[in-house]
């Protein structure tokens, strides 16, 4: 590669940190995070929230107290609210005041997230370090699809929480010789892949696994760029339901491109009304 190539390589992966960087810094976004509140039948509270929350056949239930408005879909509601059911792994974004509540369908369960612009983990964010990006860790690859989607399951990073995902198929690609295949399951776009994978600088100078985005072609051709490799949530905060990645899915080498592990990661601490607070 030329030395031109190499600078456009490099201009355009820093463009892509920046972009990562602005979403995870984003007022409403994962460092925000200030709370985390699982939800039954009997009506709790949710540290920073208003309300008292609860989860029946009717799906998140709100009930405000006089003086207490909500945010829904731009419409302000008051008393009881049926916010509804949540499909799988869905997430609707209230609003109270400046703090976003988010409502979360997690591991067959439901959850309430409070995001916090005044989040002590979001103004302490000093960014995310990452290995410098290096062509060599850009190579084609192949999405090779299942006959029929593959159901998956992977423990969560919160005990007691598992997720299922219905895999299509594996990403294949060569690296400096050798094959590798990697399971993936379903992106959040249209035919986009999210490849969670682990690697022998996992727990070490990156976090104990990543991510990786993929979108391949009609033919299924994709472009397996390991400096895209980013942390998951629960690399910055306790208060992540984050799936962890299928068994098969570490790779043997040291992949040292992509995000290493972040300098300051938010702790938690329980209530005594069963909700997890950031510490």
């Amino acid at each position: 590669m030329t030395s031109t190539l190499q600078q456009t390589f490099a201009d355009e992966w820093a463009a892509w940190h920046r972009d990562r960087e602005e979403r995870l810094t984003d007022p409403h976004g994962f460092l925000a995070v200030t709370s985390l509140t699982w939800l039954g039948e009997q009506p709790v509270t949710a540290p920073g929230a208003p309300g008292r929350w609860s989860a029946d056949a009717r799906g998140v239930v709100v009930d405000l107290a006089d003086g207490e408005t909500l945010l829904v879909e731009g419409a302000p509601v008051q008393g009881e609210h049926v916010i509804g059911e949540l499909g799988l792994r869905e997430s609707r974004l209230l609003l109270a005041g400046e703090v976003g509540v988010e409502v979360a369908e997690r591991g067959g369960r439901y959850v309430v997230r409070v995001r916090d612009p005044r989040s002590p983990l979001l103004a302490a964010h000093p960014g995310t370090p990452a290995f410098p990006a290096d062509p060599r860790w850009s190579v084609p690859g192949r999405f090779v699809p299942f006959e029929a989607p593959q159901p998956t399951t992977v423990p969560g990073v919160l005990e007691g929480v598992e997720h299922v995902y219905d895999a299509p198929g594996t990403v294949e690609f060569t690296l400096d010789g050798t094959d590798y295949a990697l399971r993936a399951f379903p992106g959040h776009g249209d035919g986009d892949l999210t490849v969670l994978f682990s690697d022998a600088t996992s727990g070490d100078t990156t976090y104990p696994f990543r991510s990786l985005h993929l979108v391949p072609g009609a033919d299924g051709g994709v472009q397996v760029d390991l400096n895209r490799a980013v942390n998951l949530p629960c690399a910055y905060t306790d208060l992540a339901t984050c799936p962890t990645p299928p068994a098969e899915n570490r790779l043997p080498i040291a992949v040292e491109a992509g995000e290493r592990t972040p300098t300051v990661r938010g702790s938690a601490r329980p209530t005594d009304d069963g909700a997890v607070l950031a510490g």
